[in-house]
């Protein structure tokens, strides 16, 4: 069974090709510069911008990954998300390929986000978040209407593997007690705020995508589902690398402040939100379904660690 990850060269594909396999030997690896995470991985060079590249990747697929990253910006994301996503969607109609797609809770927005299960309500309080609504949108209307075969898979925010440059844990915390810097935090260091650990999402979204009876629902990726607070991540953070748990808190002006001056800070101004109030990620559906017990945070915080330090060995 051919399985075909669009996006293969981030964080989420390296660790979902590790993943899949468990399931399969025949693996499509699809980005500009693809390079080969198990020995029998195909190697496809593509354009995903261009729809042809699209249809021409899908092609063949029994099962087709999104974990594609498009630049953190609003207006890259705007000018590509939507064109993207129908491509690859009527790409896997044409191919009678099912339809993977490693979403994030953007399109969940306001105190929607204290408790986010599958069920809910999509309401987009930032740009991004209505592009990313606007993307489900297309996928739970071809399910409906075209009997798309498809899953959108969700995560938080996330941690581990190789996603040290795209995560803010790592950026925020992690690089800044490595320097013997306080660590930093957005909002409020109080609340509770829930975090995924990319090898095991990944997991989850290959264990999803070979399982005939998940298709056409949403799913929550397997998270630790104890609820900790940004102080006591900072903390886990801190006694894993032998250093103080000593933190400041950047307020919401200050993020809009320094956006001002710093590109990615502003981007991530609209997104404060899921800082300022309890922001909860409930993946009780998958790990009764699977009888799954999600990986905890500390050992999470421990294996992540760990990675970068061996890597920098």
């Amino acid at each position: 069974m051919k399985q075909t990850i669009l996006g293969a060269g981030g964080a989420i594909g390296i660790e979902l090709a590790k993943a899949l396999a468990d399931y399969t030997s025949d693996i499509r690896l699809v980005s500009r510069n693809p390079k080969k995470v198990n020995p029998t991985d195909t190697l496809f060079p593509a354009d995903l911008t261009k729809r042809e590249e699209v249809f021409k990747a899908v092609k063949g697929s029994d099962i087709t990954y999104v974990t594609v990253g498009f630049e953190y910006n609003t207006s890259v994301w705007k000018a590509s998300w939507i064109p993207f996503i129908q491509n690859v969607v009527d790409a896997c109609l044409e191919h009678d390929s099912k339809l993977v797609f490693f979403d994030n809770v953007y399109a969940i927005g306001g105190n929607n986000v204290n408790h986010i299960t599958e069920n809910a309500r999509i309401s987009p309080t930032s740009k991004k978040g209505e592009i990313r609504a606007e993307v489900d949108l297309i996928i739970l209307e071809n399910m409906q209407k075209n009997n798309l075969q498809a899953i959108i898979a969700r995560s938080p925010d996330f941690f581990g593997g190789t996603a040290s440059q795209t995560s803010v844990m790592m950026n925020l915390v992690f690089d800044n007690l490595k320097k013997d810097k306080k660590a930093q935090w957005f909002c409020n260091a109080k609340l509770v705020h829930s975090m995924g650990y990319v090898p095991e999402l990944a997991k989850g979204t290959a264990m999803l995508g070979n399982t005939p009876e998940a298709y056409n629902q949403i799913w929550n990726l397997p998270t630790d589902p104890q609820k900790i607070t940004g102080e006591e991540w900072i903390d886990l953070f801190a006694k894993e690398m032998g250093k103080e748990n000593k933190y400041t808190v950047l307020p919401n002006w200050m993020v809009k402040g320094i956006g001002l001056f710093v590109p990615i800070m502003k981007e991530l101004g609209e997104m404060n939100y899921q800082y300022d109030r309890t922001y909860y990620f409930d993946s009780s559906k998958f790990n009764n379904y699977f009888n799954y017990t999600p990986i905890k945070h500390e050992f999470a915080v421990k294996k992540a660690v760990e990675q970068i330090n061996n890597a920098n060995s």
